[in-house]
């Protein structure tokens, strides 16, 4: 779909979709993340509901590993009175990229309470109970369509999601789907079920006007921002997220720099961050942009046969399963797996497949395996929830 550019900024247009929204819905909440997205997005919902009277839910999904200028960020912005705040404190399953060990981890672990990172914020919610839709081990992909439901009730509902079709291809696909069912033909919404519509008013903003509107509007801002941007980030680098992801743990060394207090409670949290962050420091290594060092002696088949074998039996299974599957879909494509094939370039296009691509996935920790074009499902979510609750009463 091609780019189609209005007569308006960004900030009228954006205003007048919110505007719309509350016209239109009958409940309106924002998933807030504390980052610097959410933030705008949820000032302007709240410049619109004051116009109004109105009050709005605000869904944040606490993963626990978080810095403290974001939690600060989070106090003051749920203190606005036209907002119902909804901050969740749930043992989540969340994916844990440092560790081949221990490739997931379980965020305010019940059974782990002495190693978490720091402990319940005032007036959250978690009591397992609260929603009765929540199991413990829930993804978190799981976990927000099925609030949006509860939270609805059955009436019609907007969800304010504070993404920019700039940041990804990915996001840029989540506006400009034409398979998707959007609301009224607007392109900036997309049906998430009966009940609920995710909107993004601010789909068409750049980094530079997050910042400017926050500068002219006196907004206030997560000010872990301020310290990522002293510790020499750009303004397009810097991003928020749980720490142990598997694209986030690139900026796991952050919180080291940004927040020492915080960043040995990190390190102790889980299996593998220290690791991930020596690893993931430096842009020519295995965790930084994933250069391939060929051992000596190696062939790319032989080295990731050895790494396979050094993986606990269930994820060596894993990842073979899914090697199989790459394997068999080119040789039915006619196309022969080059064992040697060292041109990063058509790789990256993934026009040829290659044990160099393979390698890659394993020396990653690549769980769901993206570098060979697949992508997690909700099947292998369940047995993730099976093995993990397996090996669990085992131990």
């Amino acid at each position: 779909m091609a780019k189609k550019y209005l007569s308006k900024n960004v900030l009228d247009a954006a205003r007048e979709r919110i505007a719309y929204v509350f016209d239109e819905f009958e409940r309106i909440y924002v998933s807030f993340s504390g980052g610097k997205d959410s933030g705008v997005m949820l000032n302007l919902a709240l410049e619109e509901a004051a116009k109004r009277n109105r009050k709005i839910g605000v869904l944040v999904v606490d993963l626990e590993a978080q810095y403290t200028h974001t939690v600060e960020y989070i106090e003051r912005a749920l203190m606005h009175p036209n907002i119902d705040p909804y901050w969740v404190c749930l043992p989540l399953h969340l994916r844990n990229a440092v560790s081949q060990f221990q490739p997931h981890w379980l965020c305010w672990d019940p059974d782990k309470c002495d190693a978490w990172v720091r402990d319940f914020p005032k007036n959250c919610i978690n009591d397992e109970t609260f929603f009765p839709f929540f199991r413990r081990g829930m993804e978190f992909e799981e976990f927000v369509p099925a609030f949006g439901e509860w939270y609805a009730g059955g009436e019609k509902t907007a969800c304010l999601v504070g993404i920019r079709s700039d940041e990804s291809l990915n996001r840029f696909r989540t506006i400009a789907s034409i398979s998707k069912t959007s609301y009224n033909g607007k392109q900036w919404t997309t049906k998430v079920s009966d009940s609920v519509y995710n909107v993004y008013p601010i789909y068409d903003w750049r980094t530079e006007d997050l910042w400017i509107a926050n500068g002219i509007h006196k907004w206030d801002y997560n000010r872990i921002y301020d310290l990522m941007y002293m510790a020499g980030l750009t303004i397009h680098q810097m991003r928020l997220c749980q720490p142990y992801g598997d694209d986030q743990r690139k900026g796991l060394y952050l919180f080291k720099i940004l927040e020492p207090d915080t960043w040995a409670r990190v390190v102790n949290r889980v299996e593998g961050a220290n690791f991930g962050n020596r690893y993931s420091e430096n842009d020519q290594t295995t965790l930084g942009n994933f250069k391939v060092n060929l051992p000596s002696g190696h062939t790319y088949e032989s080295y990731a046969k050895f790494l396979l074998n050094t993986m606990p039996p269930y994820l060596r299974d894993h990842y073979q399963s899914k090697i199989d599957k790459f394997l068999a879909w080119w040789e039915k494509e006619g196309v022969k797996v080059i064992p040697d094939y060292d041109d990063p370039k058509k790789e990256a296009a993934r026009k040829v497949p290659s044990w160099r691509r393979i390698c890659k996935v394993l020396l990653k920790n690549d769980y769901w395996c993206k570098g060979l074009s697949f992508s997690q499902t909700k099947r292998e979510m369940e047995r993730q929830y099976e093995l993990i609750t397996k090996y669990s009463e085992m131990l």
